[in-house]
């Protein structure tokens, strides 16, 4: 049977609509609003219930392969720098080297560093202690401190595997890792400093904040890693992958070293070279503390994992639509190029407030269309997926978690939140959508 565009067109937007209804609304978790949405639009076109099924295991089994190591191992390194702490040393490298006077702009950078294994939300949690500490220690407005932190954490949060929407997204755009981490990291600097810059002039501009004692926890510091042993677990895997990364833009050579540095660039080793580094920052482990910590790894990257894996399969419901062709036949999409895919993705996020989910769910509906945009090849793709990521960047708001955790333990009002950090996650997918349209000129 033949399915009208109108009629697809209401079967995805109902599907959209029941995603944001129940996670905005009702709270429901992401994971059973996607795999209602699979079966609210699989129906609406029409789908028979038997292959319905099929197609929503195969699109969850499908994204599994593709990220499941990767989430796993990339929540692990985040847990053990958090544990060692080493999120903390690289924060203090970071303001010994700047000064106490540009203590928000060390924050800002801190948080872009220790960011890119480490969620935000888990990042802010562990870095607001010394948020707080620095904001009394230095003068600087908690509102300045506290934005400059969250913004530096999300600017990477939203462009770089092995965070989750980026990572998706590059799997199912068929995106390389490499150059996406390359091209993100220079892509997401911008961003930063404009997150940063919002922060500082907003911040200046609001008094009567009432800030808390700073209650930052005490460590041993005799126990603390190096800087060096700090840096290394998220360095290393980096240089990795970014080698691997230009070693596969020519034509491998057999040469055997060659052969073991696109083995050790994989991201999945690289991933598992970075954890053995974690590891290696302390001397003394216990045997129940591993186990705890490797367990809470595993339960964190189960609650991201079944995210993704239910987007994959609302995304492979939308793909045995073939709503793409319908897209490209009603749209001018070769007038819009890199620009629809940041728009789907800003509607989803300001929508739902998941950045994951509306990375995850806008590069299956942006797939298909590669073509008639003028972006399916390699490096359309990659522009493709930054230009997402720079939609689920804004705007951040309060039906997203990462508002309240900002909000709370930053002690901010939900007022002076949504006027500074929210227009500041604006600013940043505005900026990051500027860079890659630059990018684009040079690399299309």
């Amino acid at each position: 049977m033949t399915i009208s565009f109108t009629q697809e067109m209401i079967a995805l937007f109902t599907g959209i609509l029941v995603i944001i209804l129940l996670t905005a609304k009702y709270h429901v978790h992401a994971f059973f609003a996607l795999i209602i949405a699979c079966f609210v639009t699989g129906l609406g076109v029409q789908l028979p219930p038997t292959n319905l099924v099929g197609i929503i295991k195969d699109g969850f089994g499908n994204i599994m392969k593709s990220l499941g190591l990767i989430i796993v191992l990339g929540t692990t390194l985040g847990v053990l720098l958090e544990h060692t702490g080493s999120t903390r040393v690289m924060a203090n490298y970071i303001l010994k080297k700047v000064g106490d006077k540009n203590a928000a702009f060390a924050l800002s950078l801190t948080g872009f560093i220790v960011g890119l294994p480490v969620f935000c939300d888990s990042g802010f949690i562990v870095l607001s202690g010394l948020n707080k500490s620095l904001a009394k220690k230095t003068g600087i407005s908690i509102v300045i401190t506290s934005v400059s932190l969250a913004t530096g954490l999300y600017a990477v949060h939203c462009l770089i595997p092995p965070h989750p929407g980026a990572a998706a997204a590059a799997g199912t755009i068929g995106a390389d890792y490499g150059k996406l981490i390359l091209y993100g990291i220079i892509i997401a600097i911008p961003a930063m400093l404009v997150g940063h810059w919002w922060a500082a002039f907003a911040g200046k501009k609001i008094t009567g904040i009432e800030e808390d004692e700073a209650h930052e926890t005490v460590t041993d510091t005799a126990s603390q890693p190096s800087a060096l042993k700090a840096f290394m677990p998220v360095i290393i895997p980096i240089i990795l992958i970014a080698v691997r990364s230009f070693l596969m833009t020519g034509n491998p050579s057999n040469n055997s070293w060659i052969k073991i540095i696109l083995i050790l660039g994989d991201p999945v080793i690289a991933l598992s070279a970075g954890v053995l580094l974690a590891f290696a920052t302390t001397a003394t482990w216990k045997k129940k503390t591993v186990s705890h910590l490797l367990q809470e790894s595993a339960e964190k990257a189960g609650g991201i994992l079944v995210i993704i894996g239910a987007g994959g399969a609302f995304g492979a419901v939308l793909a045995a639509t073939n709503m793409g062709n319908h897209f490209g036949e009603v749209l001018p999409l070769n007038s819009l190029g890199i620009l629809f895919p940041f728009l789907v993705a800003f509607l989803l996020k300001t929508a739902q407030g998941s950045s994951t989910v509306a990375i995850i769910t806008a590069a299956f509906i942006v797939l298909p269309l590669l073509p008639q945009l003028g972006i399916d090849t390699d490096n359309g793709k990659l522009l493709a997926v930054l230009s997402m990521g720079a939609g689920s960047m804004m705007i951040s708001h309060a039906n997203d978690a990462y508002f309240w955790v900002i909000t709370k333990f930053s002690g901010l009002d939900i007022k002076t939140t949504l006027k500074v950090y929210s227009v500041a996650t604006a600013l940043m997918g505005l900026t990051t959508l500027l860079m890659v349209y630059i990018l684009s000129i040079i690399l299309l």
